[in-house]
């Protein structure tokens, strides 16, 4: 996976943490958790806010 699949990128944090609130995850910690991912393979530096917020609201769409 790639900062651009924003979507598969929310559906494997909610199957990686059913426990977490998407909705109150800083970015920095959203930033690691999807570095932490295991099929994730980019540049860490191209994780910005903009891509971020995508991800965020894409895993609270997933948890809802």
């Amino acid at each position: 996976m790639k900062w651009t699949d924003v979507r598969l990128i929310a559906i494997e944090l909610a199957e990686t943490h059913p426990e977490v609130d998407p909705k109150v995850v800083r970015f920095t910690d959203l930033h690691n958790c999807v570095l932490a991912l295991e099929d994730f393979h980019d540049d860490p530096k191209h994780g910005g806010e903009k891509v971020l917020e995508a991800i965020q609201a894409a895993w609270i769409e997933e948890a809802e």
